[in-house]
Protein backbone atom coordinates (compact mmCIF):
# COMPACT_ATOMS: atom_id res chain seq x y z
CA UNK A 1 0.00 0.00 0.00
CA UNK A 2 1.05 3.59 -0.52
CA UNK A 3 3.44 5.19 1.96
CA UNK A 4 1.43 7.57 4.12
CA UNK A 5 1.53 9.83 7.13
CA UNK A 6 -0.64 12.37 8.91
CA UNK A 7 0.78 15.79 9.74
CA UNK A 8 -0.75 17.16 12.92
CA UNK A 9 0.15 19.57 15.69
CA UNK A 10 -0.26 20.16 19.38
CA UNK A 11 -2.72 22.97 18.68
CA UNK A 12 -4.11 25.01 15.81
CA UNK A 13 -2.13 27.86 14.23
CA UNK A 14 1.13 25.97 14.65
CA UNK A 15 2.06 26.30 10.96
CA UNK A 16 0.70 22.93 9.80
CA UNK A 17 -0.54 24.12 6.43
CA UNK A 18 2.63 25.88 5.31
CA UNK A 19 4.88 23.03 6.47
CA UNK A 20 2.62 20.45 4.80
CA UNK A 21 2.67 22.56 1.64
CA UNK A 22 6.44 22.60 1.79
CA UNK A 23 6.60 18.84 2.25
CA UNK A 24 4.23 18.16 -0.68
CA UNK A 25 6.10 20.53 -2.97
CA UNK A 26 9.55 19.32 -1.88
CA UNK A 27 8.70 15.65 -2.46
CA UNK A 28 7.06 16.52 -5.79
CA UNK A 29 10.22 18.36 -6.82
CA UNK A 30 12.16 15.14 -6.12
CA UNK A 31 9.93 13.34 -8.60
CA UNK A 32 7.60 11.63 -6.13
CA UNK A 33 3.90 11.40 -6.94
CA UNK A 34 2.34 12.98 -3.86
CA UNK A 35 -1.38 12.67 -3.09
CA UNK A 36 -2.55 15.31 -0.59
CA UNK A 37 -5.56 15.00 1.72
CA UNK A 38 -7.11 17.40 4.21
CA UNK A 39 -8.91 16.29 7.33
CA UNK A 40 -12.29 17.90 7.96
CA UNK A 41 -14.32 20.52 6.10
CA UNK A 42 -12.08 22.99 4.30
CA UNK A 43 -11.78 24.54 0.85
CA UNK A 44 -8.81 26.90 1.06
CA UNK A 45 -6.07 24.63 2.45
CA UNK A 46 -6.85 21.97 -0.20
CA UNK A 47 -6.42 24.58 -2.95
CA UNK A 48 -2.90 25.27 -1.71
CA UNK A 49 -2.12 21.58 -1.20
CA UNK A 50 -3.25 20.81 -4.74
CA UNK A 51 -1.00 23.60 -6.00
CA UNK A 52 1.94 22.13 -4.10
CA UNK A 53 1.42 18.50 -5.12
CA UNK A 54 0.14 19.04 -8.65
CA UNK A 55 -2.82 16.74 -7.87
CA UNK A 56 -6.32 17.49 -6.53
CA UNK A 57 -6.57 17.40 -2.75
CA UNK A 58 -9.44 15.41 -1.22
CA UNK A 59 -11.14 15.94 2.13
CA UNK A 60 -11.52 13.15 4.69
CA UNK A 61 -14.24 14.08 7.16
CA UNK A 62 -15.25 11.57 9.83
CA UNK A 63 -18.24 13.71 10.79
CA UNK A 64 -19.69 13.97 7.29
CA UNK A 65 -18.57 10.54 6.02
CA UNK A 66 -18.84 7.13 7.63
CA UNK A 67 -15.66 5.15 8.29
CA UNK A 68 -15.98 2.97 5.21
CA UNK A 69 -16.46 6.03 2.99
CA UNK A 70 -13.32 7.64 4.42
CA UNK A 71 -11.25 4.54 3.70
CA UNK A 72 -12.69 4.12 0.22
CA UNK A 73 -11.97 7.73 -0.65
CA UNK A 74 -8.41 7.49 0.65
CA UNK A 75 -7.65 4.24 -1.14
CA UNK A 76 -9.21 5.38 -4.41
CA UNK A 77 -7.30 8.68 -4.56
CA UNK A 78 -3.98 7.39 -3.18
CA UNK A 79 -3.85 4.64 -5.78
CA UNK A 80 -0.90 5.22 -8.06
CA UNK A 81 0.79 7.73 -5.73
CA UNK A 82 4.18 7.19 -4.13
CA UNK A 83 3.30 9.08 -0.98
CA UNK A 84 0.04 10.21 0.63
CA UNK A 85 0.19 13.15 3.04
CA UNK A 86 -2.84 14.00 5.16
CA UNK A 87 -2.94 17.44 6.77
CA UNK A 88 -4.87 17.40 10.02
CA UNK A 89 -6.99 20.22 11.37
CA UNK A 90 -6.58 21.83 14.78
CA UNK A 91 -4.63 19.69 17.28
CA UNK A 92 -3.95 15.96 17.17
CA UNK A 93 -6.63 15.06 19.70
CA UNK A 94 -9.09 17.88 19.01
CA UNK A 95 -12.57 17.15 17.67
CA UNK A 96 -16.27 17.49 18.40
CA UNK A 97 -16.78 14.09 20.03
CA UNK A 98 -15.81 13.52 23.68
CA UNK A 99 -14.47 10.10 22.76
CA UNK A 100 -12.25 11.57 20.03
CA UNK A 101 -13.94 9.57 17.29
CA UNK A 102 -13.66 12.44 14.81
CA UNK A 103 -10.22 13.67 15.88
CA UNK A 104 -7.03 13.67 13.84
CA UNK A 105 -5.75 10.84 16.01
CA UNK A 106 -8.78 8.74 15.15
CA UNK A 107 -8.18 9.36 11.44
CA UNK A 108 -4.51 8.35 11.79
CA UNK A 109 -5.57 5.16 13.55
CA UNK A 110 -8.21 4.48 10.89
CA UNK A 111 -5.69 4.91 8.06
CA UNK A 112 -2.92 3.06 9.86
CA UNK A 113 -0.79 6.18 9.32
CA UNK A 114 2.11 7.30 11.54
CA UNK A 115 1.88 10.85 12.86
CA UNK A 116 4.39 13.59 12.13
CA UNK A 117 3.82 16.03 14.99
CA UNK A 118 4.51 19.71 14.35
CA UNK A 119 5.29 21.75 17.45
CA UNK A 120 5.24 25.53 17.59
CA UNK A 121 8.34 25.85 19.73
CA UNK A 122 8.22 29.57 20.48
CA UNK A 123 9.05 30.15 24.15
CA UNK A 124 9.60 26.44 24.86
CA UNK A 125 12.66 24.65 26.27
CA UNK A 126 12.46 21.76 28.77
CA UNK A 127 8.66 21.87 28.75
CA UNK A 128 8.60 20.31 25.31
CA UNK A 129 9.38 16.89 26.80
CA UNK A 130 6.22 16.44 28.92
CA UNK A 131 4.18 17.73 26.00
CA UNK A 132 5.52 15.00 23.70
CA UNK A 133 5.31 12.33 26.42
CA UNK A 134 1.73 13.30 27.18
CA UNK A 135 0.73 13.10 23.53
CA UNK A 136 2.29 9.64 23.30
CA UNK A 137 0.63 8.38 26.48
CA UNK A 138 -2.84 9.75 25.75
CA UNK A 139 -3.50 7.15 23.06
CA UNK A 140 -1.03 4.28 22.75
CA UNK A 141 -2.64 3.16 19.50
CA UNK A 142 -1.29 6.29 17.81
CA UNK A 143 2.33 6.18 16.68
CA UNK A 144 4.01 9.56 16.81
CA UNK A 145 6.90 8.73 14.54
CA UNK A 146 8.69 12.06 14.58
CA UNK A 147 8.42 15.75 15.37
CA UNK A 148 9.20 18.89 13.45
CA UNK A 149 10.08 21.92 15.53
CA UNK A 150 8.66 25.09 14.03
CA UNK A 151 9.28 28.81 14.58
CA UNK A 152 12.60 28.36 16.30
CA UNK A 153 14.42 31.37 17.68
CA UNK A 154 17.85 30.35 16.40
CA UNK A 155 20.54 27.68 16.51
CA UNK A 156 20.92 27.84 20.31
CA UNK A 157 17.19 27.36 20.81
CA UNK A 158 17.20 24.40 18.43
CA UNK A 159 20.15 22.76 20.20
CA UNK A 160 18.41 23.02 23.61
CA UNK A 161 15.19 21.49 22.30
CA UNK A 162 16.98 18.65 20.53
CA UNK A 163 18.92 17.81 23.70
CA UNK A 164 15.76 17.78 25.83
CA UNK A 165 13.79 15.64 23.39
CA UNK A 166 16.64 13.16 22.95
CA UNK A 167 17.17 12.86 26.73
CA UNK A 168 13.54 12.40 27.81
CA UNK A 169 11.75 10.83 24.83
CA UNK A 170 12.24 8.25 22.10
CA UNK A 171 10.73 10.45 19.38
CA UNK A 172 13.19 11.58 16.68
CA UNK A 173 13.38 15.18 15.56
CA UNK A 174 12.94 15.09 11.79
CA UNK A 175 13.13 18.82 11.20
CA UNK A 176 13.78 22.17 12.82
CA UNK A 177 12.46 25.24 11.04
CA UNK A 178 13.38 28.79 11.94
CA UNK A 179 10.89 31.63 12.05
CA UNK A 180 10.61 32.79 8.44
CA UNK A 181 8.17 35.28 6.90
CA UNK A 182 8.30 33.33 3.62
CA UNK A 183 6.33 30.60 5.38
CA UNK A 184 3.43 32.95 6.04
CA UNK A 185 0.34 33.10 3.81
CA UNK A 186 -1.88 36.12 4.32
CA UNK A 187 -5.15 35.49 6.15
CA UNK A 188 -8.51 37.18 6.23
CA UNK A 189 -11.91 36.47 7.75
CA UNK A 190 -12.28 32.84 6.56
CA UNK A 191 -8.64 31.77 6.98
CA UNK A 192 -5.84 31.67 4.42
CA UNK A 193 -6.23 33.69 1.25
CA UNK A 194 -7.01 31.29 -1.62
CA UNK A 195 -4.10 30.64 -3.95
CA UNK A 196 -6.25 31.79 -6.90
CA UNK A 197 -6.12 35.30 -5.43
CA UNK A 198 -2.36 35.28 -4.81
CA UNK A 199 -0.53 36.34 -7.95
CA UNK A 200 2.73 34.68 -6.92
CA UNK A 201 1.20 31.52 -5.43
CA UNK A 202 3.46 29.12 -7.31
CA UNK A 203 6.58 31.10 -6.40
CA UNK A 204 5.52 31.07 -2.74
CA UNK A 205 4.97 27.32 -2.79
CA UNK A 206 8.38 26.78 -4.38
CA UNK A 207 10.00 28.97 -1.69
CA UNK A 208 8.26 26.90 1.00
CA UNK A 209 9.57 23.74 -0.65
CA UNK A 210 13.15 25.03 -0.59
CA UNK A 211 12.90 26.11 3.06
CA UNK A 212 11.42 22.79 4.17
CA UNK A 213 13.87 20.76 2.09
CA UNK A 214 16.81 22.59 3.69
CA UNK A 215 15.60 22.22 7.30
CA UNK A 216 13.73 18.90 7.32
CA UNK A 217 15.24 15.44 6.81
CA UNK A 218 13.08 14.47 3.85
CA UNK A 219 14.62 11.00 3.71
CA UNK A 220 13.60 10.35 7.31
CA UNK A 221 10.09 11.66 6.68
CA UNK A 222 9.80 9.44 3.62
CA UNK A 223 11.00 6.44 5.67
CA UNK A 224 8.42 7.23 8.36
CA UNK A 225 5.65 7.24 5.76
CA UNK A 226 6.95 3.98 4.26
CA UNK A 227 6.83 2.34 7.70
CA UNK A 228 3.02 2.42 7.66
CA UNK A 229 1.69 -1.11 7.66
CA UNK A 230 -1.08 -2.62 5.58
CA UNK A 231 -4.22 -0.57 5.22
CA UNK A 232 -7.17 -1.65 7.37
CA UNK A 233 -9.71 -3.68 5.44
CA UNK A 234 -12.69 -1.78 4.12
CA UNK A 235 -15.98 -3.27 3.10
CA UNK A 236 -17.03 -2.62 -0.45
CA UNK A 237 -19.92 -0.26 -0.98
CA UNK A 238 -23.22 -2.13 -1.13
CA UNK A 239 -24.20 -2.93 -4.67
CA UNK A 240 -27.18 -0.93 -5.89
CA UNK A 241 -30.27 -2.78 -7.07
CA UNK A 242 -29.92 -4.10 -10.60
CA UNK A 243 -31.91 -1.75 -12.79
CA UNK A 244 -31.65 -1.97 -16.55
CA UNK A 245 -31.88 1.54 -17.87
CA UNK A 246 -30.27 3.76 -20.43
CA UNK A 247 -27.44 6.08 -19.46
CA UNK A 248 -28.79 9.39 -18.21
CA UNK A 249 -29.15 12.10 -20.79
CA UNK A 250 -26.27 14.55 -20.70
CA UNK A 251 -26.93 17.99 -19.25
CA UNK A 252 -24.73 21.07 -19.28
CA UNK A 253 -24.28 22.61 -15.84
CA UNK A 254 -22.50 25.94 -15.63
CA UNK A 255 -20.09 26.29 -12.71
CA UNK A 256 -18.72 29.63 -11.52
CA UNK A 257 -14.93 29.23 -11.23
CA UNK A 258 -12.83 32.37 -10.84
CA UNK A 259 -11.30 34.59 -8.17
CA UNK A 260 -14.71 35.19 -6.58
CA UNK A 261 -15.93 31.58 -6.50
CA UNK A 262 -13.74 28.54 -5.98
CA UNK A 263 -15.09 26.51 -3.06
CA UNK A 264 -15.76 23.11 -4.59
CA UNK A 265 -15.01 19.57 -3.45
CA UNK A 266 -13.46 17.61 -6.33
CA UNK A 267 -15.34 14.43 -5.43
CA UNK A 268 -18.65 16.33 -5.59
CA UNK A 269 -17.76 17.66 -9.03
CA UNK A 270 -16.89 14.10 -10.05
CA UNK A 271 -20.28 12.98 -8.69
CA UNK A 272 -22.00 15.58 -10.89
CA UNK A 273 -20.10 14.29 -13.91
CA UNK A 274 -20.92 10.68 -13.03
CA UNK A 275 -24.58 11.71 -12.92
CA UNK A 276 -24.39 12.88 -16.53
CA UNK A 277 -23.37 16.52 -16.14
CA UNK A 278 -20.95 18.31 -18.39
CA UNK A 279 -19.43 21.08 -16.27
CA UNK A 280 -19.17 24.37 -18.17
CA UNK A 281 -16.86 26.92 -16.47
CA UNK A 282 -18.15 30.47 -16.10
CA UNK A 283 -15.98 33.44 -15.12
CA UNK A 284 -18.36 35.79 -13.34
CA UNK A 285 -15.79 38.59 -13.42
CA UNK A 286 -14.92 38.58 -17.12
CA UNK A 287 -17.40 36.52 -19.17
CA UNK A 288 -19.92 38.88 -20.80
CA UNK A 289 -22.08 36.13 -22.30
CA UNK A 290 -23.80 33.28 -20.48
CA UNK A 291 -23.10 30.01 -22.33
CA UNK A 292 -25.90 27.63 -23.31
CA UNK A 293 -26.51 25.63 -20.12
CA UNK A 294 -29.27 23.53 -18.58
CA UNK A 295 -28.38 24.27 -14.95
CA UNK A 296 -26.08 26.38 -12.79
CA UNK A 297 -23.93 25.72 -9.71
CA UNK A 298 -22.37 28.67 -7.88
CA UNK A 299 -20.27 27.55 -4.93
CA UNK A 300 -18.73 29.52 -2.12
CA UNK A 301 -15.88 31.97 -2.25
CA UNK A 302 -15.19 35.62 -1.56
CA UNK A 303 -17.64 37.65 -3.67
CA UNK A 304 -17.30 40.52 -1.20
CA UNK A 305 -13.61 40.84 -2.11
CA UNK A 306 -14.54 41.02 -5.80
CA UNK A 307 -17.83 42.90 -5.50
CA UNK A 308 -16.76 45.88 -7.64
CA UNK A 309 -15.80 43.62 -10.55
CA UNK A 310 -18.94 41.51 -10.10
CA UNK A 311 -21.10 44.63 -10.16
CA UNK A 312 -19.25 45.98 -13.19
CA UNK A 313 -20.09 42.87 -15.23
CA UNK A 314 -23.60 44.15 -15.89
CA UNK A 315 -24.13 42.00 -18.99
CA UNK A 316 -23.58 38.66 -17.26
CA UNK A 317 -25.60 39.66 -14.19
CA UNK A 318 -28.49 40.64 -16.45
CA UNK A 319 -28.32 37.40 -18.43
CA UNK A 320 -28.17 35.32 -15.27
CA UNK A 321 -31.24 37.07 -13.92
CA UNK A 322 -33.17 36.54 -17.15
CA UNK A 323 -32.20 32.85 -17.31
CA UNK A 324 -33.00 32.18 -13.66
CA UNK A 325 -36.34 33.96 -13.85
CA UNK A 326 -37.08 31.79 -16.91
CA UNK A 327 -36.56 28.68 -14.74
CA UNK A 328 -32.84 27.83 -14.99
CA UNK A 329 -32.25 25.20 -12.23
CA UNK A 330 -29.66 26.66 -9.89
CA UNK A 331 -27.81 25.52 -6.78
CA UNK A 332 -25.98 28.26 -4.86
CA UNK A 333 -23.92 27.86 -1.70
CA UNK A 334 -22.88 30.72 0.61
CA UNK A 335 -20.94 33.03 -1.71
CA UNK A 336 -23.24 31.96 -4.52
CA UNK A 337 -26.24 32.94 -2.41
CA UNK A 338 -24.66 36.37 -1.83
CA UNK A 339 -24.07 36.84 -5.56
CA UNK A 340 -27.71 36.06 -6.38
CA UNK A 341 -28.97 38.54 -3.74
CA UNK A 342 -29.81 42.16 -4.53
CA UNK A 343 -26.49 43.45 -3.27
CA UNK A 344 -23.47 42.96 -1.03
CA UNK A 345 -22.55 45.49 1.64
CA UNK A 346 -19.06 45.33 3.15
CA UNK A 347 -16.81 47.88 4.88
CA UNK A 348 -19.28 50.71 4.33
CA UNK A 349 -19.68 50.08 0.60
CA UNK A 350 -22.49 48.45 -1.37
CA UNK A 351 -22.44 46.79 -4.79
CA UNK A 352 -25.37 45.45 -6.78
CA UNK A 353 -25.50 41.75 -7.58
CA UNK A 354 -27.80 39.57 -9.72
CA UNK A 355 -30.94 40.41 -7.77
CA UNK A 356 -33.02 37.23 -8.11
CA UNK A 357 -33.08 36.64 -4.35
CA UNK A 358 -35.15 39.40 -2.72
CA UNK A 359 -32.69 40.06 0.10
CA UNK A 360 -29.43 41.89 0.80
CA UNK A 361 -26.14 40.25 1.82
CA UNK A 362 -24.45 42.23 4.58
CA UNK A 363 -20.99 41.37 5.89
CA UNK A 364 -20.63 41.31 9.69
CA UNK A 365 -17.55 41.74 11.85
CA UNK A 366 -17.85 38.28 13.42
CA UNK A 367 -18.92 34.90 12.02
CA UNK A 368 -22.68 34.50 11.70
CA UNK A 369 -22.61 30.75 11.09
CA UNK A 370 -19.66 28.48 11.75
CA UNK A 371 -19.27 24.71 11.92
CA UNK A 372 -21.24 21.62 11.03
CA UNK A 373 -24.94 21.88 10.25
CA UNK A 374 -27.85 19.46 10.44
CA UNK A 375 -30.75 20.27 8.14
CA UNK A 376 -34.20 18.75 7.73
CA UNK A 377 -35.61 18.95 4.23
CA UNK A 378 -39.01 20.61 3.97
CA UNK A 379 -41.84 19.66 1.65
CA UNK A 380 -40.80 22.59 -0.56
CA UNK A 381 -37.46 21.01 -1.58
CA UNK A 382 -37.78 20.72 -5.38
CA UNK A 383 -35.00 18.24 -6.18
CA UNK A 384 -37.04 15.12 -5.52
CA UNK A 385 -35.98 11.86 -3.89
CA UNK A 386 -32.58 10.28 -4.16
CA UNK A 387 -31.86 8.57 -7.49
CA UNK A 388 -31.71 4.77 -7.50
CA UNK A 389 -28.38 3.45 -6.25
CA UNK A 390 -27.60 6.35 -3.91
CA UNK A 391 -25.79 5.68 -0.64
CA UNK A 392 -25.59 7.07 2.83
CA UNK A 393 -27.59 7.00 6.03
CA UNK A 394 -30.91 8.63 5.23
CA UNK A 395 -29.31 9.54 1.93
CA UNK A 396 -31.20 12.11 -0.01
CA UNK A 397 -34.67 10.83 0.84
CA UNK A 398 -36.94 13.80 0.30
CA UNK A 399 -37.86 15.13 3.72
CA UNK A 400 -34.82 13.44 5.26
CA UNK A 401 -31.97 14.80 7.35
CA UNK A 402 -28.92 16.32 5.68
CA UNK A 403 -25.49 17.14 7.12
CA UNK A 404 -23.11 19.80 5.87
CA UNK A 405 -21.07 22.72 7.13
CA UNK A 406 -21.18 26.52 7.09
CA UNK A 407 -18.72 29.34 7.68
CA UNK A 408 -19.96 32.79 6.79
CA UNK A 409 -19.59 36.34 8.02
CA UNK A 410 -22.56 37.59 6.01
CA UNK A 411 -26.23 37.67 6.85
CA UNK A 412 -29.15 37.84 4.44
CA UNK A 413 -31.23 40.84 5.44
CA UNK A 414 -34.49 42.51 4.34
CA UNK A 415 -35.60 39.15 2.96
CA UNK A 416 -39.08 38.79 1.52
CA UNK A 417 -41.02 37.10 4.38
CA UNK A 418 -43.23 35.14 1.98
CA UNK A 419 -40.38 33.02 0.60
CA UNK A 420 -40.26 29.26 1.12
CA UNK A 421 -37.18 27.33 2.25
CA UNK A 422 -35.73 23.95 1.34
CA UNK A 423 -34.39 23.22 4.83
CA UNK A 424 -35.26 23.59 8.47
CA UNK A 425 -32.14 24.08 10.61
CA UNK A 426 -31.62 21.56 13.41
CA UNK A 427 -27.99 22.49 14.11
CA UNK A 428 -26.24 25.63 12.91
CA UNK A 429 -27.50 29.02 11.79
CA UNK A 430 -28.36 28.90 8.10
CA UNK A 431 -30.15 32.01 6.88
CA UNK A 432 -32.03 33.02 10.02
CA UNK A 433 -31.26 30.40 12.64
CA UNK A 434 -34.38 28.45 11.68
CA UNK A 435 -34.31 28.10 7.89
CA UNK A 436 -31.79 27.60 5.11
CA UNK A 437 -32.03 27.03 1.38
CA UNK A 438 -34.09 29.96 0.17
CA UNK A 439 -36.31 28.99 -2.76
CA UNK A 440 -37.06 31.33 -5.63
CA UNK A 441 -37.87 30.27 -9.20
CA UNK A 442 -35.80 27.04 -9.57
CA UNK A 443 -33.04 28.24 -7.23
CA UNK A 444 -31.99 26.53 -4.01
CA UNK A 445 -29.59 28.95 -2.29
CA UNK A 446 -28.19 28.13 1.13
CA UNK A 447 -25.41 29.06 3.50
CA UNK A 448 -24.80 25.34 4.02
CA UNK A 449 -22.17 23.55 1.97
CA UNK A 450 -23.29 20.02 1.15
CA UNK A 451 -21.25 16.95 0.31
CA UNK A 452 -22.68 14.02 -1.60
CA UNK A 453 -20.43 11.78 0.51
CA UNK A 454 -22.23 13.03 3.62
CA UNK A 455 -25.43 11.25 2.67
CA UNK A 456 -27.30 14.06 0.94
CA UNK A 457 -26.45 12.72 -2.54
CA UNK A 458 -27.09 16.29 -3.62
CA UNK A 459 -25.02 15.97 -6.81
CA UNK A 460 -27.07 13.25 -8.57
CA UNK A 461 -30.28 14.74 -7.22
CA UNK A 462 -29.46 18.16 -8.61
CA UNK A 463 -28.33 16.69 -11.93
CA UNK A 464 -31.61 14.79 -12.21
CA UNK A 465 -33.57 17.93 -11.34
CA UNK A 466 -31.72 19.79 -14.10
CA UNK A 467 -32.50 16.93 -16.49
CA UNK A 468 -36.22 16.95 -15.63
CA UNK A 469 -36.46 20.70 -16.09
CA UNK A 470 -34.58 20.55 -19.40
CA UNK A 471 -37.02 17.90 -20.63
CA UNK A 472 -39.99 19.91 -19.44
CA UNK A 473 -38.72 23.00 -21.22
CA UNK A 474 -38.11 21.01 -24.40
CA UNK A 475 -41.72 19.76 -24.33
CA UNK A 476 -43.12 23.19 -23.56
CA UNK A 477 -40.97 24.88 -26.20
CA UNK A 478 -40.00 22.43 -28.96
CA UNK A 479 -37.87 25.11 -30.62
CA UNK A 480 -35.49 25.07 -27.65
CA UNK A 481 -32.89 22.33 -27.99
CA UNK A 482 -31.92 21.16 -24.52
CA UNK A 483 -30.03 24.19 -23.21
CA UNK A 484 -31.30 27.55 -22.00
CA UNK A 485 -31.08 30.31 -24.56
CA UNK A 486 -30.83 33.78 -23.11
CA UNK A 487 -32.03 36.97 -24.70
CA UNK A 488 -28.85 39.03 -24.90
CA UNK A 489 -30.21 42.47 -24.26
CA UNK A 490 -27.97 45.49 -23.85
CA UNK A 491 -28.65 46.51 -20.26
CA UNK A 492 -27.62 49.77 -18.78
CA UNK A 493 -26.29 50.19 -15.26
CA UNK A 494 -29.94 50.48 -14.17
CA UNK A 495 -30.78 47.11 -15.65
CA UNK A 496 -33.77 46.49 -13.42
CA UNK A 497 -32.01 44.86 -10.49
CA UNK A 498 -33.85 45.95 -7.35
CA UNK A 499 -31.86 48.39 -5.27
CA UNK A 500 -30.66 47.27 -1.88
CA UNK A 501 -32.78 47.93 1.13
CA UNK A 502 -29.66 48.20 3.29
Amino acid sequence: MVARLLVSAAHKSSGKTTITLGLCAAFSAQGHRVQPFKKGPDYIDPMWLAQAAGRPCFNLDAYLMDGAAVLRRFQAEAQGADLAIVEGNKGLYDGLALDGSNSNAALARQLGAPVLLLIDARGMTRGIAPLILGYQAFDRQIRIGGVILNRLGGARHEAKLRAVIEHYTDVPVLGAIAEDERLVVNERHLGLMPCAEVDDAQARVQAMARIVASQVDLGAVRALAASAGAMPAVASAPAPPVVVQASPARVRIGIARDRAFGFYYPDDLAALQAAGAELVPIDTLHDRELPAIDGLFIGGGFPEACMDALEANVSLRHQLRVAIEAGLPTSAECGGLMYLARCITWQGRTARMVGVIPGDAVMQRRPVGRGYVHLQETAHMPWGPQPAGGQGVGAGVQGGSVRGHEFHHSSLENLDPTLAFAYRVERGHGIDGVHDGVLVHNVVASYAHLRSAAGSDWAPRFAEFVRREASRLAVARPDVHHAHHVHHAHPTTNEGVARCSA
